[in-house]
């Protein structure tokens, strides 16, 4: 698909293309055999860190490639046209593993961690979703008290990315440590390193989709790190934490975008190719019409995350155009994988074809870092009537 109506600089057009074309090359073959395995193909993330993906956002000082949010979302949507396991990899090795430490982190914590996590050398997850706390992510019951300048953390957590690859490092959780003085709980986020005792990766879900993403149950009993682990205040880890999952609406939003496009894509060339009565699929008005929905799909979503994005890289508030831009791709990123589906008619139903795959995959984006409830919920209030 044509960017260049999209106000991009020639740096990020540039990237775009470069990713665009390793998705197609380097991902796109191995993509079928990925998701049938369930298997996170650890070449493909190495080649994505010797690319300097994993470090797009960050400054050039903390080893990152100076980019930008804007950068970073267009390498999510290029990888997510052929394989959204790979784009969600990408996706939450930034926003909700190195992220939360460049943000919060100590000078020690940054120096020790985000050289290798911004290399892609390492991985990292984000523990907040629990068994009882998911929208309600107040609801957290994981606990952590302080014991002879340790902390002492029993609980659980679900659905975590990164938390289980060969080369996942650590996780960053939130738990409560405390109670305020009006009586709130004090939650804070707090860093386990990967085989700390009490510590325990379960095994992986057998998911509806996202099969090549590695997601994991996390367990602890009396998992004790030194007290140095705190990531950022006592008492604000749920505050950084909302403002880590604003710029991760983003990211999905772009993801979504990308999913978007790649069912636009199979079904523009199916349609050109399939011959259905004596003439090409794509001759029938009502296909035509069809594809043009999916393209103005395409194109509105890409608008609002990359409004969003340049609003966050900008400085500027950007937590309701984050919400808007995750409804809107979501949604384009659903109904572009059923009309997909629909146009292949019997081979949308093989998990061969990519359609068939983004039908599944595309589920979870309407659910996962906020769900489409939540971002109307966030909407809503910013109109004032919620």
């Amino acid at each position: 698909m044509d960017l260049s109506g999209y106000g991009l600089s020639e740096e990020q057009y540039e990237l775009a293309g470069l990713v665009r074309s390793f998705a197609d090359d380097v991902v796109a073959p191995v993509s079928y055999e990925a998701d049938r395995t369930k298997t996170l193909p650890m070449d493909v993330v190495a080649q994505m860190g010797e690319m300097g993906l994993f470090g797009l956002p960050f400054p050039e000082e903390v080893g990152g490639q100076g980019g930008d949010y804007v950068a970073l979302g267009l390498a999510i949507e290029a990888l997510a046209r052929v394989d959204q396991s790979i784009a969600i990899t990408l996706e939450a090795g930034v926003s909700l593993g190195a992220m939360p430490v460049f943000r919060f982190g100590t000078d020690v914590q940054r120096s020790e961690l985000l050289p290798d996590l911004l290399a892609g050398r390492a991985l990292a997850g984000f523990g907040l979703t629990e068994p009882e706390a998911g929208s309600d992510a107040g609801a957290t019951r994981t606990t952590a008290r302080l014991d002879g300048g340790e902390w002492v953390i029993d609980g659980a957590k679900q659905f975590i990315t990164n938390s289980g690859t060969p080369i996942t490092r650590f996780v960053t959780v939130t738990a409560v440590t405390g109670e305020r003085a009006d009586g709130r709980r004090e939650v804070s986020t707090i860093i386990v390193p990967t085989g700390t005792p009490g510590f325990s990766v379960g095994p992986a879900y057998d998911k509806v989709g996202w099969h090549a993403s590695d997601t994991h149950p996390l367990t602890f009993e009396g998992a004790r790190v030194p007290e140095a682990n705190l990531l950022g205040e006592r008492g604000r880890g749920f505050a950084g934490f909302l403002h880590i999952l604003d710029e991760g609406r983003v990211a999905i939003a772009a993801l979504a975008t990308g999913a978007a496009e790649g069912c636009l894509e199979a079904a523009v060339d199916y349609a050109q190719s399939r011959v259905v009565f004596g003439e090409r699929l794509g001759t029938r008005q009502s296909i035509q019409f069809m594809l043009a929905r999916m393209q103005q799909r395409v194109h509105v979503a890409r608008l609002a995350w990359l409004h969003a994005a340049r609003l966050r890289d900008a400085g500027r508030p950007f937590k309701v155009e984050a919400a808007i831009a995750k409804v809107t791709a979501s949604d384009a990123a659903m109904d572009n994988a059923r009309d997909a589906t629909q146009i292949f008619g019997g081979n949308g139903f093989m998990n061969e074809y990519p359609v068939a795959r983004h039908y599944r995959d595309s589920k979870i984006l309407e659910v996962g870092e906020g769900t489409t409830e939540v971002q109307l919920l966030v909407i809503a209030r910013a109109l004032g009537v919620a």
